[in-house]
């Protein structure tokens, strides 16, 4: 059994200014750097006198420097990037403001934009990733436990938790926070939610 935490990068001018990213290569602005932080702080507390920890991110810069950052505040190793675990591609959509996106395609999950990861590659490409790296872990981390923190983007850790609820959450309307963790168990290849927080509306 793996305890697994995913937790979103922070923020970007391109989040705060509901920008959409996808591959876009954006870079924190200082709000995120604090969220990160402060994300270490809440990790550090639940970590005391526990398992030791591995990070892992996507190699993209905001979920990359949100897990530097962290690493450096637990006073572990930094962490390995992985291509797998990067943000959806939104094809044409990448640069657009929500609203103008809702103008141009319509709904946020059922808009056919073209260039973009359908979503059911993405869910595909997440379970797999998070199976390669959680097999990796192991084999470093074996015999002893250890917490496995991953660094990732919001469409990336929501369909994660989709297929890990039977599409149960998150809920409609619901975005992932910047900075937000979210806990999962991965045994014997199946993944289970056991929290769910940092929502926004």
């Amino acid at each position: 059994m793996t305890a697994l935490t995913l937790i979103r990068h922070g923020e970007t001018d391109w989040n705060r200014d509901r920008r959409i990213q996808g591959s876009a290569d954006i870079p924190l602005n200082d709000t995120g750097r604090a969220q990160a932080r402060a994300t270490a702080a809440l990790l550090r507390e639940r970590l005391e006198g526990a398992v030791r920890a591995t990070i892992v991110s996507s190699d993209l810069a905001r979920a990359r420097e949100t897990a530097e950052i962290i690493a450096a505040e637990l006073g572990v190793a930094a962490p390995r990037t992985y291509t797998g675990l990067r943000e959806r591609s939104y094809g044409e959509a990448e640069g657009v403001g929500i609203e103008e996106f809702r103008t141009r395609w319509g709904d946020w999950y059922t808009a056919e934009v073209p260039g973009a990861e359908p979503w059911a590659d993405l869910r595909t490409r997440a379970i797999a990733a998070l199976g390669a790296v959680v097999r990796e872990h192991r084999r470093a981390t074996a015999p002893e436990a250890a917490s496995l923190i991953v660094v990732s983007h919001g469409a990336l850790i929501r369909e994660v938790m989709r297929h890990a609820t039977a599409g149960e959450l998150p809920r409609e309307g619901e975005r992932l926070a910047n900075g937000a963790t979210h806990d999962f168990v991965f045994e014997r290849d199946h993944l289970r939610l056991v929290t769910y927080a940092g929502l926004v509306a």
